[in-house]
């Protein structure tokens, strides 16, 4: 065949790695999934977890002063350090559930806001000097890649022609613009100031949320309840959680050990172990709502009771630091207790909506009940300042006193067995 090529198949080979190089680019620079393409039965990515894991550096770097100086103003510092971590977690996780793909492009930013995240512990822990403006700048960074992120959102709805959506992804890419400047100048305030900054963004955030949940479009449409939403804020729990037990471990390990003091660190540890109860019996693995106000509650309610493990987990320091002492430090007391108050308040909410509330009404209406009351019960035992270890012991009775009457409630109303 006078007319072959000589050597082998040049015809084929090159149009082949021109297809594998198209593929290639491809797999790169894939525009990521507009709104609406929600894929029901996605299961949480190796990569998600590890992203996870990174948050866990900063709430822990966060919660070293706090546990060192369990005060108003300690709490109210690591409060403003976590709600940041919080906000850039649901901006990084809400992403990636509605618009990821497991691709080179998407692989390739998750890994960027690790790099700068892993940046953004190392100045999580002194918030008021100059790891506060340092603390800032870095999450400016962070903020400058979410905004690109769902700018590229937008520009493929447009793409798309979901031109319902136009104006709401409008305001948000606009929000999380404005948020780059307000953190960014904030990094060049002085201390008091850069807290008002960072008071200001949280309250905004929170508020644009409830709005998000209320308006036509909002979360409503643009976002489907699915397995993996919910395994992706369990996740974030179980990572506070985790803070408890780190909590425990740094303060034996700065303590006697002796029975007394290991003793009250198991009671404490216990207490942790009743959050967790609680919650992935209570909540966990239910999927919320459809309808934006239930997903908008149920998100923001995830805000104050991670907010309150991560603080227990800091206080178990100064609880274990004291375990000889015969009444418990006052700022200790109310932090403990106080942890324990808000999570139990908040998870009303939470799970007011989920979607089987209403069938599972019988059960629920009376553990709401014994959460208010709990709530008031810690508050009271915050107020005595018992011994460390009564303490410890007295949270877990309040604690497991709800967990026992929510059982009872579902196994009664037959929801306890879908669990």
């Amino acid at each position: 065949m006078p007319n072959e090529p000589s050597g082998g198949h040049p015809q084929t080979s090159a149009p082949a790695s021109a297809r594998a190089l198209q593929l290639f680019k491809a797999w790169f620079w894939s525009a990521p999934r507009p709104h609406g393409d929600t894929i029901v039965d996605r299961r949480v990515s190796p990569l998600e977890l590890l992203y996870d894991l990174v948050y866990a550096a900063v709430i822990a770097q966060a919660g070293t002063r706090l546990a060192g100086h369990p005060s108003v103003n300690g709490l109210f510092e690591f409060t403003l350090v976590f709600s940041l971590t919080w906000f850039a977690w649901t901006n990084g996780s809400l992403y990636l559930e509605l618009h990821g793909r497991d691709d080179g492009r998407t692989r390739t930013y998750v890994f960027v806001q690790i790099g700068i995240l892993t940046v953004l512990a190392v100045f999580a822990g002194d918030p008021t000097g100059v790891s506060g403006s340092a603390f800032a700048i870095t999450y400016s960074a962070f903020l400058v890649v979410m905004t690109w992120l769902w700018y590229e959102v937008r520009r493929q709805d447009i793409r798309e022609h979901r031109l319902e959506f136009l104006a709401d992804t409008g305001r948000y890419v606009v929000a999380m613009a404005v948020s780059v400047i307000v953190i960014l100048v904030s990094a060049f305030l002085p201390a008091e100031l850069r807290f008002t900054a960072w008071t200001v963004f949280t309250v905004a955030w929170i508020v644009l949320f409830s709005i998000l949940g209320r308006v036509r479009v909002g979360l409503g449409r643009g976002m489907t309840p699915t397995d993996s939403l919910v395994d992706r804020f369990g996740t974030f729990t179980l990572i506070v959680l985790g803070e408890v037990v780190f909590g425990v471990v740094d303060g034996l390990s700065q303590s006697q050990h002796d029975f007394q003091t290991i003793a009250t660190g198991m009671i404490a540890l216990v207490v942790g172990f009743g959050f967790w109860w609680l919650y992935f019996d209570v909540v966990g693995g239910r999927l919320p709502k459809g309808d934006g106000r239930a997903l908008a509650n149920w998100i923001l309610s995830h805000y104050p009771i991670t907010l309150s493990i991560a603080a227990a987990g800091a206080g178990m320091v100064s609880l274990l630091e004291h375990a000889h002492d015969a009444t418990t430090t006052a700022d200790t007391s109310w932090l403990l207790s106080g942890a324990v108050a808000v999570g139990l308040v908040f998870l009303i909410p939470t799970s007011r909506a989920l979607a089987d509330a209403s069938s599972l009404a019988t059960a629920f209406r009376p553990v709401w009940i014994a959460m208010a009351v709990g709530a008031v019960v810690s508050l009271v035992i915050g107020w005595a300042q018992p011994a460390p270890w009564l303490l410890g012991l007295l949270l877990v009775a309040v604690l497991g006193l709800v967990w026992a009457v929510a059982v009872r409630g579902f196994m009664l109303a037959g929801g306890w067995a879908t669990r």
